[in-house]
């Protein structure tokens, strides 16, 4: 049975408050209170998996950031998805930035073959089936055609599995290829592929902000 021990005595009170000069051991173990929350934004590359483990030996998007920070992945991207991928050591943090109920905006840049006609863009807005008893919805904030291609700039509130994938293939509009590049106030920016970066305090305020 494992034991917790505070300054070398078993400690039986769950309640007891750990102060900052304790020294806490648990079945052995000293365990390190973690007081600062930390975010980290990783550019995901394509073909990289957004989980911690995978069985198959697949790249991870574990793989990538630093492995003395304790951290998981908010969310989660496709795996031929690319863009913005945030991790945090703070479990508050992750259950507000990935509940339905607070609408924290994502992102998106799409493109697509032609373009979206205003019919197909309101379809959107309002919200169109996507199987499995679902309907996805998204708010078209910008679309720049070139050619026979068109970039497309797309905002998700709900965030389901494949949900711009699914709406493009229910118009019959023939994706190429999808990037994150905004979740809620945070932005990709420059940060490379296979790159990235801490947030500072001043980014993380801005995730807390409904």
């Amino acid at each position: 049975m494992a034991t917790t021990e505070v300054n070398g005595k078993i400690c039986l009170n769950p309640a007891y408050e750990v102060s900052e000069n304790d020294i806490v051991r648990f079945d052995g173990r000293r365990i390190v209170p973690i007081n600062k929350t930390i975010v980290i934004m990783l550019n995901k590359p394509k073909k990289v998996i957004s989980t911690v483990k995978d069985t198959h030996n697949r790249k991870i998007v574990m793989d990538y950031i630093p492995k003395k920070f304790r951290l998981t992945p908010i969310g989660r991207l496709d795996q031929d998805t690319t863009g913005l991928l945030l991790f945090t050591n703070d479990g508050d943090l992750q259950q507000f930035l990935t509940h339905p109920k607070n609408n924290v905006p994502k992102d998106y840049e799409a493109i697509i073959e032609g373009k979206l006609s205003p019919l197909q863009k309101r379809k959107i807005k309002k919200g169109i089936y996507i199987g499995f008893k679902e309907f996805g919805q998204a708010e078209v904030l910008d679309q720049v055609t070139e050619k026979k291609r068109s970039q497309v700039t797309l905002r998700l509130r709900q965030g389901k599995k494949r949900e711009i994938r699914r709406i493009l293939f229910r118009l019959k509009v023939k994706l190429f290829s999808l990037k994150r590049i905004g979740f809620s106030k945070i932005k990709l920016g420059t940060l490379k592929e296979g790159e990235y970066r801490q947030l500072q305090k001043s980014e993380i305020s801005l995730l807390r902000k409904p």
